[in-house]
């Protein structure tokens, strides 16, 4: 079939910037819009920016197109949970006996402007901001959007792709095109989430152990810290939005101050403009969003968040995303170039393991919270630590999840839950 000269990619985020890559590297014409303005230029708007784990299943994407290089150079490796107690004593819990086994931090921002910089270096690559789209038409291969002037543009396309986020316009658009074949469901938790950040010392230097990913686990309610690159900490609470220790009970300084005085005491001197912070970062919501289908003829697809969004609890969001454009791009070269059977293998592929990292993360989310600060988690995970020394074809499942990008996530699923059981 002859290969389609133009594709509107809707959405410069993450996963749209790396898939803008691979779709340039297959020689094809892409049209990108975002909604937002260039970070580069303008700077980042932090607050909502729960900071990544890129670990072994993104790091095969970005290898793939040569990137993961540029990306680990600004990453802190993190290899092991530090749990702490609300007394303040430390646990330290590996992820992995293996050495090349471990999750990397890294800003949201700065991985974007990566991604953004390489994608705009591309051949036949063209990225409009602060371009948003209101409406598409797959069948007449069209897309509208509207500028800050309020001018509304016409783009026209033979392939349509979404990778515009959970509120995203392309999937609205499927779901007008698909009708009653389309179901989409948001399942929304009861927990809301503050971004809170740790500054560096006089010297600049990390406050905490930096090559660890903090948990303070509360039952109900906990916060994590992920080192970032210039030697600050992004921390995540994670607590109910009402009822007993919730947002809605802390609705003053004096009240924060002691929610963190008696729960995260280490925290408190470490943060000491946390009222500052607390008022000017918003609280977030969680949601898991599944979709029927991800895909509409040979005419439009949707990737990332805007097909599969999920909640943060297993550090797998951005990386399943990455598998998405990494899965579409091997589909086009396996169907050479046919976009009907390339977009019917990407769904195939992507839809059940997207449905099943999408439970892990639901699940994880219970373990990190009430079970990581139990002794008898604690004594599964020496006993998954040393299974590992002792045989080297034993995978935890975090480890089937995390390093493993050859297993799909629907067996690791099966096989960590067997695991789990025994």
């Amino acid at each position: 079939m002859q290969q389609p000269k133009k594709i509107m990619l809707v959405g410069a985020g993450l996963a749209g910037s790396l898939l803008t890559v691979f779709l340039a590297r297959l020689g094809y014409n892409v049209q990108v819009v975002e909604s937002r303005a260039d970070s580069r230029r303008v700077g980042y708007k932090g607050g909502r920016s729960i900071n990544l784990a890129l670990s072994h299943r993104g790091i095969r994407a970005l290898r793939a197109v040569g990137l993961d290089q540029a990306v680990l150079a600004e990453s802190v490796p993190m290899r092991g949970r530090m749990m702490h107690s609300p007394t303040g004593q430390l646990t330290y819990l590996p992820y992995s006996q293996r050495a090349d086994e471990y999750i990397n931090s890294i800003s949201r921002a700065r991985l974007n402007e990566i991604l953004l910089s390489a994608a705009e270096k591309e051949q036949g690559v063209s990225i409009h901001f602060q371009e948003a789209c209101t409406k598409a038409d797959f069948t007449a291969g069209k897309v509208w959007t509207t500028c800050p002037e309020n001018d509304t543009i016409e783009w026209q396309a033979d392939v349509i792709l979404g990778t515009d986020g959970a509120n995203s316009a392309i999937r609205k658009a499927m779901r007008e095109a698909c009708g009653d074949s389309f179901t989409e469901h948001t399942e929304w938790e009861s927990h809301g989430y503050k971004e809170l950040a740790i500054l560096p010392d006089e010297g600049g230097n990390f406050r905490m152990e930096k090559n660890a990913l903090h948990i303070w686990a509360r039952q109900t309610y906990m916060m994590i810290a992920l080192p970032n690159f210039d030697g600050t900490f992004t921390c995540t609470l994670f607590m109910p939005l009402e009822g007993e220790n919730s947002f809605a009970e802390l609705q003053n300084q004096q009240a924060v101050e002691a929610f963190f005085a008696e729960h995260f005491a280490d925290v408190l001197p470490l943060m000491p403009d946390l009222y500052e912070q607390w008022q000017q970062n918003p609280i977030g919501h969680l949601g898991t969003l599944r979709c029927s289908t991800y895909v509409y003829d040979e005419r439009a697809a949707l990737l990332g968040d805007a097909a599969h969004a999920v909640v943060p609890f297993y550090g797998q969001g951005m990386n399943a995303s990455f598998e998405d454009c990494l899965c579409l791009y091997e589909a086009l070269q396996r169907h050479q170039h046919d976009w009907r059977k390339a977009l019917q293998h990407y769904n195939q592929e992507r839809h059940p393991n997207s449905h099943a990292i999408a439970t892990l993360a639901q699940e994880n989310f219970i373990e990190m919270r009430d079970h990581v600060a139990n002794p008898i988690f604690v004594r599964k995970r020496r006993l998954e630590l040393a299974l590992e020394q002792l045989y080297p074809d034993y995978f935890s499942k975090y480890a089937l999840v995390t390093f493993h990008p050859e297993v799909p996530y629907t067996e690791a699923h099966r096989r960590g839950n067997a695991q789990d059981a025994l």
